[in-house]
């Protein structure tokens, strides 16, 4: 994909993507045809789980940071329910 690409283009040419509505629409069909519960998972369970998965392996806060499109450390802390000394830690060790 070029960057400018979306993963889901939408279907009308004045909509460069599939709206929210819809990306819910498909995830609810995904988890429905693998036989769990809809109610249970949504789009942003999806999009913390793929980060959270990220942050437990690499322990890169920045990583997870950039990937939520955060502009702001201490709303990433605050996401994952960090703590600042932590964060801080966990920064100092890891160079980007």
């Amino acid at each position: 994909m070029v960057g400018s690409e979306y993963l889901w283009p939408g279907r009308f040419h004045e909509r460069l993507h599939i709206s929210t509505r819809q990306y819910a629409r498909i995830v609810r069909d995904w988890v429905t045809s693998i036989g769990l519960d809809a109610s249970a998972y949504g789009t942003h369970s999806m999009r913390r789980t793929k980060v959270t998965q990220n942050y437990k392996k690499t322990g890169n806060l920045r990583a997870v940071q950039l990937l939520l499109g955060h502009t702001k450390m201490d709303s990433t802390v605050r996401y994952f329910g960090v703590e600042l000394e932590d964060a801080h830690a966990i920064a100092e060790v890891i160079e980007i």
